[in-house]
């Protein structure tokens, strides 16, 4: 698709089209921004279960026309029981199985919070309306989609054998072919439940109990009093201001800092003209500076070692870009942070915008599915470190570093544009792409996000620190950028989900909405 969708009366954009449409019928049923988000979260981790789930995490930009946006932290912290000692006699945690679900599951919690933002806009709508349609995905089935397939198959070995996977996800012990009818009853009785009893029956109520239960069952240091204790948290978000913007995104322990920091770099590059060799090698060379930052300072606000905003003020910027050499890629041995998610946005007809994120970190997370509940657990805790001198350093209570931060910009000119990816290390960097594309080199929205994109680092599984390039790209570039010294890799594919499922939408003054859904998934734009 290269043609941008436009809208008056609200648009949802989502990486699974039952999500946006669950999304954009809450609006048509006068539901607003927020409401619709949920509907759509609730409806994706039913119909997109290897990416998110409600057993996962979390995070929100809200903006109301007029105020400055709300920021929400629904991470989960790890359980009292999480200690070094739970995991002695080895060198990591377990990236797969119970001992992999170390941390609360913090989603659900952002779904209440955010509700009580809204709740001063007006009516709201019955629970019951906004998890409808995830109920009834739910229940009735879905068709697995070709990268739910893919996917299972090929992480099939570490997931087959954590409890409930199987029973769950699987169609006599194999991987489910594209357009198998996944139905999960088990998850749309606790939806139905949490419609009925209301949210916070995930954290302190019978659904608590149950949950805290089966956990200790099956081997999970996290109790039901991890859960009572947990609350998801109003935010002040992290801002870069750019030359005709400011765009917002969240701090610790989110990756939100480099997103930012990216931008702000290659603003200050001075490049004129988009996809040629100043665009990419700004923006990688960029993302190095943000990234080398992100590993020394992001990681739980509780022992952050300095303030995040320090690295966005015009002077910490204008010193780190002037390292960028423009014609010189800088070495790159780094490592690199998993991650598998979903980024959803939505702008209701009053001009509410959300921008969400919601994951289980990696493919199916732990791959535990809590037995009678059909909640599959992430494994977002793998990334503490059992090394007590790390900077993400095993401790009990703490958060878990996090590759998920949704961004959203407010130009000058009354635009609002919320915009973000799933994809681990991708984010910020095609956060990137679609936002310079766009706002400076002057492509349609859904231009922006179709265009060939590019990956330093790693996602999807693969460990490598390459510059990743799809295979739409021009040679003569291709050459440029090896000629710089960067370590390219072309990838096979034209449109390949290692470079994730982007999506964007901007609301004008006048009204109109633009949005713009990633061809490299299973969604689309939704809008009345």
């Amino acid at each position: 698709m290269i043609q941008t969708l436009k809208a008056l009366g609200g648009m949802h954009v989502a990486p699974h089209h039952l999500a946006a449409q669950a999304g954009r019928d809450v609006l048509r049923d006068g539901g607003n921004a927020v409401e619709a988000m949920v509907a759509a979260a609730a409806a994706i981790a039913v119909v997109y279960p290897h990416m998110n789930a409600i057993g996962g995490d979390g995070f929100w930009l809200i903006h109301e026309p007029g105020k400055a946006p709300v920021a929400i932290d629904a991470c989960g912290p790890s359980a009292a029981l999480a200690t070094r000692e739970f995991y002695a006699g080895l060198d990591s945690i377990p990236s797969r199985g119970p001992t992999a679900a170390l941390t609360v599951a913090g989603t659900i919690g952002g779904w209440a919070k955010a509700l009580e933002v809204a709740a001063p806009w007006g009516a709201a709508l019955p629970l019951s309306r906004l998890l409808g349609d995830a109920i009834r995905h739910a229940r009735q089935g879905v068709a697995v989609t070709t990268s739910q397939s893919a996917l299972t198959r090929e992480k099939f070995d570490g997931l087959k054998d954590a409890p409930g996977f199987a029973e769950t996800y699987l169609v006599n012990g194999q991987p489910p072919e594209p357009g198998h009818i996944l139905r999960q009853p088990d998850l749309a009785n606790t939806l139905a439940q949490l419609a009925e009893r209301g949210l916070d029956d995930f954290y302190r109520g019978e659904l608590a109990a149950r949950l805290g239960a089966e956990l200790e069952r099956v081997g999970s240091p996290v109790r039901a009093s991890d859960l009572a204790a947990y609350r998801a948290q109003i935010v002040e978000p992290l801002a870069v201001r750019l030359n005709d913007s400011t765009v917002y995104n969240l701090p610790p322990p989110t990756q939100g800092l480099s997103a930012l920091m990216i931008l702000g770099l290659f603003e200050r590059l001075g490049v004129t003209e988009g996809e040629g060799f100043a665009h990419l090698h700004g923006l990688v060379e960029a993302t190095k500076r943000a990234f080398r930052v992100r590993e020394r300072v992001v990681t739980d606000p509780q022992r952050a070692p300095a303030d995040p905003r320090t690295f966005l003020t015009p002077e910490a910027l204008d010193e780190l870009a002037a390292q960028i050499h423009p014609q010189r890629a800088l070495p790159w041995p780094d490592t690199a942070a998993p991650g598998d998610t979903i980024w959803m946005g939505c702008v209701d007809a009053q001009g509410r915008a959300v921008s969400f994120i919601q994951s289980v970190y990696w493919e199916f997370g732990s791959g535990t599915v809590l037995r009678g509940t059909g909640v599959c657990w992430q494994n977002r805790g793998t990334s503490f470190s059992l090394n007590p001198k790390a900077l993400n350093a095993l401790k009990p209570g703490h958060k878990p570093f996090h590759t998920l931060n949704p961004s959203l910009a407010l130009f000058d000119d009354g635009r609002v544009m919320p915009f973000g990816t799933m994809g681990g290390e991708g984010q910020p960097q095609t956060q990137a792409a679609v936002f310079t594309r766009y706002a400076r080199f002057g492509q349609t929205l859904q231009q922006a996000v179709t265009a060939p994109r590019w990956l330093l680092g790693r996602t999807w599984g693969d460990v490598s620190t390459t510059l990743k390039l799809e295979s739409r790209f021009e040679p003569a570039l291709v050459q440029q950028l090896r000629g710089a010294g960067h370590v390219v890799e072309e990838l096979p594919e034209a449109f390949s989900d290692t470079m994730g499922h982007a999506g964007a939408l901007v609301r004008h003054p006048n009204g109109v909405i633009e949005g713009a859904a990633d061809p490299r998934s299973d969604g689309l734009v939704a809008a009345l």
